[in-house]
């Protein structure tokens, strides 16, 4: 079943009318909704899921949203009801089927803007600049809000528990279920601004990345990854959203005070809260590239320079203002504050940077395919590979942005 939902998400951006026509037979034979006509809505944001608009046969009109993900090794998703009764802002399903292969959440029509796209015109568009106050100010108030709910939910959990967590498939799962293999195999090539290269090669090189020299290999952060983010490791959790980017969090600018609601927790639950945190930090911060491969193409320069097995690159892609807030906003009032408290309890992990990091380097290298040519320009392939070598590996000589932000972490933490 899972098959057929990929097919319709892969399908909507070269054939939506066949997308929509096959979604509307699959939801006919699979879902007690007596749907006369849909919608797909493709968005830069989804990138593992479809979503868009069903009319009723009572003419009532309905958003709908589903998420893809292959190899699942998950069988409860979608706990809105646990963010609820927790306390979060959340959107909730008049219907939503849960079953892997199956995923679907049914909501009212939502009229109000997701953060990213308001983040996106605000980036893009002086004319929207005068609305970086106001959505940093509700960014802000849900910081706050989002460390109360840490500190309200936050419990020890065994490791069994801990196995079952639906946020491991963003991270773990996908390391060892498969999509690894799928995209950066031995036999798997990725074209860069130099031509074709076998991914073997790839993972095995070293690099210096704006002056940032790493020890490691892409096979050496892969291997730490596999062996850190591993679900069945008893430890502190939250309850917690999971895939917190802002694509899945809706902007009402019409509550006064302006305030942000949660939306599609395909991956809630109760999870560490270093993992809670990842997506956010990694998407809402530095991916904009993996959205809008071309248009950042356009604004971004890039080199690739060969030294024996070292990979020398230099790329320049400044954070907008927007970018900033959003890292600023989460570390100061997330972060530093909930590292704090386990500290102070005697409950902060050992390595937790390790492990953030691990987190943190399965956004860009698995999120998506670097190695997919009709999606990625050759210099943002090498781009994203730069990142994940950031994100998972740690920089010596001049740091890299999120070396520095951590070092900042630690130095508040003494």
């Amino acid at each position: 079943m899972s098959d057929v939902l990929q097919q319709i998400r892969d399908m909507q951006y070269r054939d939506k009318s066949g997308a929509e026509r096959l979604l509307l037979s699959f939801i006919r034979e699979n879902f007690p909704l007596d749907v006369q006509t849909l919608e797909l809505t493709p968005l830069a944001v989804s990138l593992n899921s479809f979503n868009g608009f069903m009319t009723l046969a009572d003419g009532s009109r309905r958003f709908f949203k589903t998420h893809t993900e292959t190899d699942t090794v998950i069988t409860e998703y979608y706990n809105a009801g646990m963010l609820s009764k927790a306390g979060y802002k959340v959107i909730q399903p008049i219907f939503k089927s849960t079953e892997p292969g199956k995923q679907l959440l049914v909501y009212d029509v939502i009229d109000d803007e997701s953060v990213f796209d308001l983040a996106w015109r605000i980036e893009e568009s002086a004319d929207a600049s005068d609305l970086l106050s106001p959505l940093t100010a509700a960014q802000n108030r849900a910081d706050d809000e989002l460390l109360a709910l840490y500190q309200a939910t936050i419990e020890n959990q065994s490791a069994e528990n801990a196995a079952k967590s639906p946020v491991h498939q963003l991270f773990y799962h996908r390391l060892v279920g498969g999509r690894l293999d799928r995209f950066y195999g031995d036999n798997m090539q990725i074209t860069l601004p130099d031509g074709r290269h076998d991914m073997a090669t790839v993972r095995r090189v070293k690099w210096v990345i704006n002056g940032q020299e790493y020890a490691d290999s892409l096979d050496t952060v892969i291997d730490r990854a596999k062996q850190i983010l591993v679900p069945s490791q008893a430890n502190m959790s939250i309850i917690g959203h999971g895939d917190a980017h802002n694509g899945n969090v809706f902007y009402r600018k019409n509550d006064n005070p302006p305030s942000l609601l949660y939306f599609d927790p395909a991956f809630a639950g109760q999870h560490h809260p270093l993992l809670d945190l990842t997506k956010p930090l990694f998407h809402n911060v530095f991916a904009m590239w993996m959205y809008f491969p071309q248009e950042k193409l356009q604004s971004s320069t890039i080199s690739l320079r060969k030294q024996g097995d070292t990979w020398h690159i230099d790329y320049e892609y400044a954070l907008p203002p927007v970018r900033q807030m959003f890292l600023e906003s989460k570390v100061q009032r997330v972060l530093i504050p909930i590292l704090k408290q386990l500290k102070t309890n005697g409950q902060l992990r050992q390595g937790w940077r390790t492990y953030l990091k691990a987190a943190l380097f399965c956004c860009p290298f698995l999120t998506m395919n670097l190695a997919d040519g009709d999606k990625f320009p050759p210099e943002i392939s090498l781009l994203g590979l730069a990142m994940s070598i950031e994100m998972g590996a740690d920089s010596s000589g001049q740091r890299s942005m999120i070396d520095r932000t951590l070092d900042e972490v630690e130095s508040v933490l003494g």
